[in-house]
């Protein structure tokens, strides 16, 4: 994925010098023809002096997951309680934000103590866990005394059952990814449905290109919301095109905080 600037056009809504969003894979140059496809190819709003290395982290795809997949599925209410899994992650760290601009009490779920401490003290989270090294549940527990409304699930496998374990009456569950199961051939976890039954649980999974057609919102009011102060992005950049597979591996596992880039 590429903020690439145009430098050759035969369309006239495409000129020369604007920048686009472009997945395209790992290429120093594509040739497009653009479709009108939010997913592949577009025409960058007015980013207001940002860096345009936001267009593939907080105003391109990450943060539109973070946009629409957090408040359209979970429906966060002021005072409620939303946990999320890969807190410090590119998406994960916008949720959070979100949630504390909604009203809502936030508790992050990473893997480290540095990323716990980033997401407390400079994105304003309300409590972080480290998984790797706490207790949990009972972390949990102590974090969320009356429970959790809102899920907003990267993870699934182990972590995500023991979030379910302590949900509320009516409570909401997003779920963005599952990336615990992504490389194992088997995961052992207990089965969550008596909890959807009895708490009358709600969860659903989405690609965020369901909203292709309101993708300029999201992107918009990111725009705002970070010119305002109101959110903060980070990115983990590593330097050089020959290293970009270096830096995919390190994104899962775990390596990045916020938005993982690489400078070309």
């Amino acid at each position: 994925d590429f903020s690439d600037r145009i430098i050759e056009s035969k369309n006239e809504k495409y000129p020369v010098g604007s920048y686009c969003f472009s997945q395209s894979g790992w290429r120093t140059h594509t040739i497009v023809n653009p479709k009108g496809d939010a997913r592949e190819f577009y025409l960058l709003p007015d980013f207001k002096g940002l860096p345009l290395s936001l267009a593939i982290g907080a105003v391109g795809m990450p943060g539109n997951t973070a946009y629409f997949g957090f408040l359209e599925i979970c429906q966060p209410k002021e005072n409620e309680t939303v946990v999320i899994s890969t807190a410090a992650g590119a998406v994960g760290s916008l949720v959070g934000q979100i949630a504390k601009l909604k009203g809502c009490r936030v508790i992050g779920i990473t893997g480290s103590d540095e990323k716990c401490k980033w997401i407390v003290d400079d994105l304003g989270f309300d409590k972080a866990i480290n998984y790797k090294t706490a207790d949990l549940k009972k972390e949990l527990k102590a974090a969320a005394p009356k429970g959790i409304d809102c899920y907003f699930d990267n993870v699934g496998g182990e972590i995500s059952s023991k979030v379910l374990e302590q949900m509320n009456l009516y409570g909401r569950v997003s779920c963005c990814g599952a990336i615990t199961g992504y490389n194992d051939q088997e995961i052992k976890v207990f089965a969550p449905q008596r909890y959807f039954v009895f708490n009358q649980l709600k969860m659903e999974g989405f690609i965020v290109h369901r909203w292709a057609n309101r993708w300029m919102e999201g992107l918009t009011q990111m725009i705002t919301w970070i010119s305002e102060g109101k959110i903060k992005t980070h990115e983990t950049v590593t330097e050089g095109f020959e290293n970009m597979p270096k830096a995919f591996m390190e994104m899962l596992n775990g390596l990045n905080t916020g938005k993982a880039v690489v400078k070309v």
